[in-house]
């Protein structure tokens, strides 16, 4: 027994090692890089893994529930259409230089631009993704309705 010992020990290390540790998404390179990861996940249905690449905050977690979800409605079509397409990059702006950018995008299937802010924290490039749905709130004070019609 005491020659299996050494044996016994290996394989419950090599054992332990090779659990799944829910395959954690590799690092993006760079702010394009995590817009494209985060982007190309959520194209494709992988929410999981798109989740890997965002801020992690309530907001952007309920977000991405709510886009979970209505992909998941979607007829088949619609998901292999998103699948399938491919991701265009229209602009990069940089207002703070090496923490925050704005990526705006569309993808080849609804060819409908969209805004993605991706914030470097902890040395790390994440999806803001709320500003997607709340940048464009603060321009209804700075552009009133001059044709109100509840007047």
């Amino acid at each position: 027994m005491k020659r299996n010992y050494p044996l016994f020990l290996f394989l419950l290390f090599f054992a332990s090692s090779c659990k799944d540790k829910k395959n954690p998404a590799p690092e993006s390179e760079n702010n394009i890089d995590a817009a494209r990861n985060f982007i190309r996940s959520a194209l494709d249905g992988k929410f999981d893994e798109a989740r890997k690449y965002m801020l992690q905050d309530s907001v952007n977690m309920n977000y991405m529930d709510v886009a979970e979800r209505s992909f998941q409605k979607a007829d088949k079509a619609t998901k292999n259409g998103y699948r399938t397409s491919s991701i265009n990059i229209h602009e990069v702006t940089e207002p703070v230089k090496d923490s925050i950018t704005l990526v705006i995008y569309s993808n080849s299937f609804k060819n409908d631009p969209d805004t993605l802010r991706v914030i470097k924290m902890e040395g790390k490039w994440l999806v803001d993704l709320k500003y997607l749905y709340e940048h464009d709130a603060d321009t209804l004070l700075n552009n009133p309705n001059l044709n109100d019609t509840l007047k």
